[in-house]
């Protein structure tokens, strides 16, 4: 009996949304060749990531065995897909493969770090493969928002499994390449191992609709808006900047993008012959001189991120632009959950300004690119799985998904990140538990979520800051009185005291009470100091500050 297994272990992507980054192995047990499909990263909030710049998996797992990795798959170039390889590609050096304007994409991020554009590899689409190790790679074309998107159809000797990547089912999506049925009724064949398959919309009942259905609701707004109208959606979104330009040409305005994300989708997807006809755009500098009424701006910030463009021309301008009441502000996008305190501090800002702000509340401008639950369904049938492994959801999502495929009488299985599974002939199989996690990019540097920076970092937010100094001579006699330095603090509290006179008098009563055996010891005097601060305060203010101690010994 052979000991070759074939596994799935999901690091990043299967319990939330971002960050994905996903291992299929096959061989002997704990001697599996590699392969990783996606290395995407997710963005911090103050909340519980404060000062971080981006965040990314932890591959430590995959990391002690780069030298099992044949190679690495990008699905297609969302940041949470593709925006890891620059970062991480030093830990895994693996080749890189994609479609040609996922590939455009990487080249540039790893470009960034120095990589040579060798290091990612261009791959036709379906039928063309990719020998890596054991695994048969092709990429099978499926709609997105965003241009080539690819399921992933991965041939080995335990037979087939399609790893979806986001996708939807759309006959029509304006840019980039229509959903076939056909094609993936033919990769199906008489059925597959298994369906790794995307589960972010698997509670919305209703059919996806097309990106073709916006077009004319955002032409009919465009067109009626009096004054400068601006619009914001994903910067990734191709076909959607696409539609939002042509509609303001139609209104016979300029068009003028604002974003360096943006100019750089477009950019890559005239260079990878995605996109040959996006209408003319005038520049920044252009737009300054051209009537308000003749102008049509579209700009990135859809999720209120403090820096892009939107945020800016709410809170005041950018790039000379400023807007004025009158104006139209459409926000063609989904607010994606966790961003709506920043969207809603943009939308009243602008409110402010007397700007007409439009959002997708009612439907008629924006369509996800996630597959609802009957297309979800509509997948399941034409490719017939053996079994169902939900990802790219949070729990709910796959825990939903899960339910729909054993619904339909399929074998499925919930795998969260670091869930070893086994796909075997009789049916899925959790082999097994890798620790995973968090990497902060912070700065220029790169710690884990154990580390404890972030911790601290959030401690101090909550609760304030004391550094207190105190100078004792050799003998362990005290120099003069304690001293007390507050960040993120009352300045007074019950007392009505000054809270610094209050610490250090409480500081100094310690230290005159204090035996020589603790003010011998600078641990043990540290830790006194420190409680009282934190008690005292506690009285004062009814909070436990975070409290560095300083302790000179003459000699």
């Amino acid at each position: 009996m052979s000991n070759e297994r074939l596994i799935y272990l999901p690091l990043g992507g299967a319990g939330e949304v971002g960050m994905n980054a996903y291992i299929y192995g096959y061989g002997p047990e704990d001697d599996e060749r590699l392969i990783l499909v996606d290395l995407g990263l997710t963005f911090p909030n103050m909340d519980t990531s404060p000062g971080v710049d981006l965040i990314l998996p932890d591959i430590a797992w995959l990391e002690e065995r780069r030298d099992r990795l044949e190679a690495i798959f990008i699905t297609h170039a969302h940041e949470d897909h593709v925006g890891a390889v620059g970062h991480l590609y030093d830990r895994l050096g693996a080749p890189i493969y994609a479609r040609a304007f996922t590939s455009n994409i990487a080249r540039g991020k790893m470009a960034e770090f120095g990589y040579s554009e060798k290091a990612v590899k261009t791959v036709a689409p379906w039928p063309e493969t990719v020998k890596a190790g054991p695994f048969t790679v092709s990429f099978a074309p499926i709609s997105h928002s965003i241009p080539e998107c690819s399921a992933l159809v991965i041939d080995t000797p335990e037979g087939r499994v399609v790893h979806s990547g986001d996708f939807k089912l759309d006959d029509n999506p304006t840019v980039g390449e229509a959903f076939d049925p056909d094609l993936y009724a033919q990769i199906g064949g008489d059925g597959i191992r298994a369906l790794v398959c995307d589960s972010t919309n698997v509670f919305n009942l209703h059919e996806g609709r097309s990106e073709s259905s916006v077009a004319q609701p955002i032409e009919d707004l465009v067109a009626a808006a009096p004054g400068m109208v601006v619009a914001t959606t994903f910067a990734s979104n191709v076909a959607r900047l696409k539609t939002l330009a042509e509609a303001g040409e139609r209104a016979g305005r300029s068009i003028c993008m604002m974003g360096r994300a943006m100019r750089r989708m477009i950019e890559a997807s005239i260079e990878s012959r995605v996109l040959d006809d996006f209408p003319k755009v005038v520049s920044p500098e252009e737009a300054r001189d051209l009537p308000r009424d003749s102008l049509m701006l579209i700009v990135t910030g859809s999720q209120g991120e403090r820096r892009a463009a939107s945020a800016q021309l709410a809170s005041g301008k950018y790039q000379g632009m400023r807007l004025k009441e009158g104006d139209t502000f459409l926000f063609s996008s989904k607010t994606i959950p966790g961003n709506e305190r920043g969207v809603i501090s943009v939308v009243n800002q602008l409110s402010e300004k007397g700007v007409d702000v439009v959002d997708d509340t009612m439907g008629h401008y924006h369509v996800s690119g996630h597959a609802n639950r009957p297309d979800l369904e509509r997948v399941h049938t034409l490719l017939k799985p053996q079994m169902i492994i939900p990802m790219h959801g949070e729990h709910r999502h796959l825990r939903e998904h899960a339910k729909l495929a054993q619904g339909k009488g399929l074998q499925s299985l919930i795998a969260v990140n670091g869930t070893m599974v086994v796909l075997g002939a009789s049916g899925p199989k959790v082999a097994g538990y890798v620790e995973t996690g968090r990497t902060y990019l912070d700065g220029t540097v790169k710690y884990g979520a154990l580390d404890g920076v972030v911790r601290d970092r959030i401690r101090m937010a909550l609760n304030g800051h004391v550094l207190v100094t105190q100078i004792l001579d050799e003998d362990g006699a005290t120099l003069g009185d304690p001293w007390c330095e507050l960040r993120g603090l009352a300045e007074t509290g019950r007392s009505n005291a000054p809270l610094v006179e209050v610490l250090e008098d409480d500081l100094a009563r310690m230290l005159g009470q204090a035996d020589a055996r603790t003010l011998a010891d600078d641990d043990k005097l540290e830790e006194a100091m420190r409680r009282t601060v934190r008690n005292s305060a506690q009285n004062e203010i009814g909070k436990k500050p975070e409290v560095t101690v300083v302790i000179s010994r003459l000699q």
